[in-house]
């Protein structure tokens, strides 16, 4: 048996979580069977959508056991290996973050393609992050070149993918985050307006800066930000619903005084996991590395160091502590 450490879930939070609801406690690994590796972490990621699987309700990902290691995207390098499919020094992302260490089979990790990009790139633009942004713009939300689009928490991992996607399908973009500083990096993306929403009415923002309307809305928040794309959103316009951060601690749902027009403007919404998309990932993979190489989309992080920072560097997310993709580095 080797140990290392885990985060734990030790009790469903009511509201947003806070540090008694997680423990840090030995997890030892067991011992190598045929075609397991062991994995060393050395990137962590922290996603909102984590939240929901602390409540113990039917969702389309199982919750957080109690009392149990919990998981999250991670990259890390094969330290042993019983499996003719990796070998010891590959790099792999998979989801048993959350730990200093994993084992497991191989199946359950996926090696890097060999591109010319920083290993946590494989959480962010080139992961969960970039691939959600990728569909849910260009599948989802049917978006093409010409389009107005809308997106929130554009400061955000998977908001400021999306500005760069558009932009690089030849889109106009419009991206709303909170405070000047994330505005500013907003515009530096290519966006063709940021709103401060922390100014303002993000209704009257984002019908002053689009007093054409939209044609398509990228939600990551929810409450207020939505309700502001059922306002200026054109005929036919099309809303790829990824996140409501806005209502994920609060257990009640925000109150829209514009829904109606979703019926005289006819739009289009629709939930969406980038896992719904897997199939496609090969067109993902060949479009965002070639983004990336040409120097079409970049990325910013915001870094927490060690295995004791993760449930910190989480909660953050919920205050807007992070600009770009949150990680923790092991």
């Amino acid at each position: 048996m080797t140990t290392n450490r885990a985060w734990h879930l030790m009790s469903r939070p009511q509201g947003l979580p806070t540090m008694d609801n997680f423990a840090l406690k030995e997890a030892p690994l067991p011992a190598l069977e045929d075609g397991w590796v062991r994995v060393e972490n050395k990137w962590l990621s922290v996603d909102p959508y984590m939240r929901g699987r602390m409540n113990d309700v039917k969702s389309y990902v199982p919750p957080f056991a109690l009392g149990e290691p919990m998981q999250g995207g991670a990259v890390g390098k094969v330290v042993e290996s019983r499996s003719p499919n990796l070998k010891e020094g590959d790099t792999v992302f998979h989801m048993s973050g959350w730990r200093e260490a994993a084992a497991g089979p191989a199946e359950a990790f996926n090696k890097v393609a060999p591109l010319p990009v920083e290993d946590h790139q494989w959480l962010g633009n080139l992961g969960l992050t970039g691939a959600t942004a990728y569909f849910g713009l260009l599948k989802v939300a049917q978006a093409k070149e010409g389009d107005i689009v809308f997106v929130s928490a554009a400061a955000g991992a998977v908001g400021s993918a999306v500005v760069q996607i558009a932009k690089a399908r030849g889109m106009n973009v419009i991206g709303a985050a909170g405070g000047a500083e994330k505005c500013a990096w907003v515009r530096a993306l290519g966006a063709d307006a940021a709103l401060d929403y922390k100014s303002g009415p993000i209704v009257k923002l984002l019908l002053e800066a689009a007093p054409k309307g939209i044609d398509v809305y990228f939600d990551n928040v929810g409450g207020d930000h939505l309700d502001a794309a059922f306002a200026a959103a054109r005929g036919n316009a099309r809303f790829a619903i990824c996140g409501m951060i806005e209502d994920y601690n609060t257990g009640s749902n925000h109150a829209f005084r514009y829904i109606t027009r979703v019926i005289a403007a006819r739009i289009m919404m629709k939930g969406f996991i980038y896992t719904d998309y897997l199939p496609e990932m090969g067109d993902f993979y060949r479009d965002m590395g070639g983004w990336i190489a040409a120097g079409k989309i970049s990325s910013r992080e915001t870094v927490r160091e060690g295995i004791e920072a993760a449930p910190q560097a989480f909660l953050d997310l919920f205050s807007g502590g992070n600009t770009g993709k949150m990680l923790v580095r092991l």
